[in-house]
Formats: structure tokens, C-alpha cells, sequence
């Protein structure tokens, strides 16, 4: 017997970073959109842990224990005192390194294939406490659709959405170190001060009723300038991006994917084109939001 999940991938529309706090991390407002880019988790009874991952750039994988995939099972078997025996599979179509949360999402998925596989009877919210140990991005992978992450990002809470968001995605030559991002922020944010992470109502407000251009108009990542400062390249597919029509052009995450939000499908395709052709990415990938989270297939 196997079970199969399908995590998807996600944008951040918003990501307010806070200060460096005491531990490290920083306080966030993270608003997430879940998009119809997804890896699949397999799991498999097995004589001991072991890992695979196929698809594009899956030699960037890690198949050890540092993989996010085998600590969730870990940390599942170890909350019902089992071994984590079992062949974890990822067919990997999220991008790797890409501010998308692709790690993040085979993390969930796998914590949801083993609960399931195992029949361990975890609730939802062990399951998103489980997710919360694992990383900051890990409880949304889970919960997909749209949500509001405070604290390092893990503390969810559902937002409404009323509509579908087109976007394009542009995957650069290389990738970037999320520590690293939030280590050069926090060294161009010397002697200024910060000021607490908020969600914009305006952002709010346009996810609740579908309006892209609204939306445009709102977006924003604190992280952005950190990543642009690292990868100053960047700034020419964001340029490209623009130049097509795209309503709004931002770095993902702590990138190094750009995100370009569009009015509709077609006009997606248009920018989508138009990247392929600038020679500033790597790859071009279109998806639309939000989509639901880790799913038993």
C-alpha cells in the first residue's frame, strides 16, 4: 500500500518583516496565496527511511534526513513511538530554491501521507503544530488557499478570496539562501527602525473580492530590496515583466523566483511570452490561486 499527497506551491502577496528578534527569527505578516504549481509526496512501507525525488532540478534535492520530507516523518513516528520506516517519493514540479515554499510543501505532504499511511489519527491541529516545528512555511503548505501568517509566519489564520489570481513565475539561474536574505536585510535595515509587521487592509480587502488590479496596487515584499541586493539581475526580469503588461511584478519570498500578477489567462500568457523571450529567466511557469493545500490523491 502507498499514499499519494499533492502540496501545492505559493506567492507571498504580502511579507511585512519585523525586526530581528532575540532568537533570530523575525516577526512577520505574511500573507500567503496557495498556486496550482504542486509536487507529490508517495509514501511506502519500507525496511528503513529512505528517500527519492525526480523532476526538474531534483539533484538540488537533499534525499537525507535533512530533507523536510523525512523530518516530518520523523517527527510523526516519533509522537507514536514507531520507527519511521517508510520510502518517501517526491515528484517535484515546485521549483527548488525559489521562495516558494517547495520543501515546505513536501514537508506537509509527507506529514499527511504518513498520518494517513500509518492511520495515526492526528488531528488537524497536531498536525499544524507538527507542521510549525518543521518551518515557518510548513503549516501553510498544509491549509492552501489564502491565509494571513504572523509570528515567523506559522500562526495562520484563513482569509477570504473572491476570485481566481493569474500569475507567471520566472525562475532565475540560480538560487538564493533564505538565511542569507534575511541577514542582508537585516544589515540594510542598520540604524533605522523598523516598524511592526501589519497586514494591509487594502490587500485584504482586494483578495476578498477578486480584484487583480486592486491587488496589484496593494502587494508588497520587505524582502525584496535584501534579494535584489544579492541578485541584482532580478531587477531586469522584473523590468521584463513589466514592460509585457504585468500588473505587478514582485520577487517571491526571499526569491530568487519573480512573480508577475496578470489581469487574466490570457493575458498572463502575454507575459509569460514575453519572459521566455527577454533572457533574463531560466524558466517560465504560469499558475492560478488559490488552490486547495496538501490533498490525499
Amino acid at each position: 500500500m502507498s499514499v499519494t499527497v499533492r502540496v501545492p506551491a505559493k506567492v507571498n502577496v504580502q511579507l511585512a518583516v519585523g525586526a530581528a528578534r532575540p532568537d533570530g527569527f523575525h516577526d512577520l505578516a505574511n500573507v500567503f496565496l496557495a498556486v496550482g504549481l504542486y509536487d507529490e509526496v508517495t509514501v511506502t512501507p519500507a525496511e528503513e527511511l529512505r528517500i527519492t525525488c525526480a523532476g526538474p532540478d531534483a539533484d538540488q534535492v537533499p534525499l537525507d534526513r535533512t530533507n523536510l520530507a523525512a523530518r516530518a516523518a520523523i517527527a510523526l513516528a516519533g509522537r507514536r513511538g514507531i520507527e519511521p520506516h517508510v520510502h518517501i517519493h517526491i515528484a517535484k514540479d515546485i521549483p527548488v530554491a525559489g521562495g516558494m515554499a517547495g520543501g515546505s510543501a513536501d514537508g506537509a505532504g509527507a506529514l499527511l501521507a504518513c498520518d494517513t499511511l500509518w492511520g495515526t489519527g492526528a488531528s488537524r491541529s497536531e498536525l499544524l503544530a507538527l507542521c510549525a516545528e518543521l518551518g515557518s512555511d510548513v503549516p501553510f503548505s498544509l491549509v492552501g488557499g489564502a491565509a494571513l501568517g504572523v509570528g515567523r509566519g506559522e500562526q495562520l489564520t484563513a482569509l477570504e478570496t473572491g476570485g481566481t489570481f493569474h500569475w507567471v513565475f520566472a525562475m532565475a539561474g540560480r538560487g538564493l539562501s533564505t538565511p542569507a536574505v534575511f541577514r542582508e536585510f537585516d544589515r540594510l535595515a542598520q540604524g533605522r527602525e523598523i516598524p511592526e509587521p501589519v497586514a494591509s487592509a487594502e490587500l485584504l480587502a482586494a483578495l476578498a473580492k477578486g480584484d487583480a488590479d486592486a491587488l496589484a496596487a496593494a502587494v508588497s515584499n520587505d524582502l525584496q530590496p535584501a534579494a535584489l541586493s544579492l541578485f541584482p539581475e532580478l531587477a531586469d526580469t522584473l523590468e521584463a515583466g513589466r514592460g509585457a503588461g504585468a500588473l505587478a511584478a514582485l520577487v517571491s519570498g526571499s526569491g530568487p523566483t519573480t512573480a508577475f500578477l496578470a489581469r487574466d489567462a490570457e493575458a498572463a500568457e502575454k507575459v509569460a511570452a514575453a519572459l521566455r523571450a527577454s533572457g533574463t529567466c531560466r524558466a517560465v511557469r504560469l499558475a492560478a490561486g488559490p488552490v486547495a493545500g496538501a490533498t490525499v490523491l
